[in-house]
């Protein structure tokens, strides 16, 4: 029997709270082992419970949801918990400062539970819940921004056929899409998105879009 993959659960208004508590918990693969009200106890119960994926809200007291991604998920974090952020705030600096904290994906509150869901199964497994398109746009707007001040890229421990992979998950191709622009199997450009993750210590496709931006690969 397979696990159940463990969630907690982290939103300040009660009703949104338990409103997600109990769509969550009503799928026989999932189990929400906590639940909060603040970003701090967000960060100190997945210390304790090491929960699969936090829902994550924005807006809350004492620490909020970006400041508690990056405690969770973001550089330097030993063991990184997958964050999912769901927020009513449909604002870009809030899509862009989730993921520059290590969020795995973003969804807005008014989704219907099915795509909540979908996205707590998606995070879950490793990989990123955003499209590939949306967030080359959105990280694209926001380059200056994650771009190193003085442009000099640091040197990259990719070979010029990962580059080029890389350059094409930044501008927003799938694998089935840069399979046909290199003329290679989807198979075989897993196992290049694969080197591309490992070589440089990002955890999914989101990551490696915006190390792309931050090194200047492409504009």
């Amino acid at each position: 029997m397979t696990e159940s993959i463990r969630v907690l659960v982290c939103d300040d208004q009660v009703l949104v709270r338990t409103g997600l508590v109990t769509i969550i918990d009503a799928q026989p693969d999932l189990e929400v082992v906590g639940e909060c009200e603040d970003g701090r106890t967000a960060v100190d119960l997945a210390g304790r419970l090491h929960p699969d994926v936090v829902v994550m809200d924005v807006r809350m007291p004492v620490l909020d949801g970006i400041e508690a991604t990056r405690l969770l998920a973001g550089a330097g974090v030993r063991r990184p918990v997958k964050v999912l952020v769901v927020t009513t705030f449909n604002l870009d600096t809030y899509v862009y400062e989730a993921l520059r904290a290590g969020a795995s994906g973003f969804l807005l509150k008014d989704a219907p539970p099915s795509q909540l869901l979908h996205g707590i199964r998606t995070v879950a497994t490793g990989a990123a819940l955003l499209d590939p398109e949306v967030t080359r746009q959105l990280v694209g707007r926001y380059a200056a921004r994650i771009r190193p001040p003085e442009g000099a890229p640091d040197d990259i421990p990719l070979t010029p056929r990962e580059l080029e992979v890389l350059r094409l998950i930044a501008n927003g191709l799938s694998n089935s899409e840069i399979a046909a622009t290199l003329v290679i199997s989807q198979e075989t450009v897993k196992t290049f998105v694969s080197r591309i993750l490992t070589k440089l210590g990002l955890r999914d496709r989101v990551q490696a879009v915006v190390y792309a931006y931050r090194q200047g690969l492409v504009t």
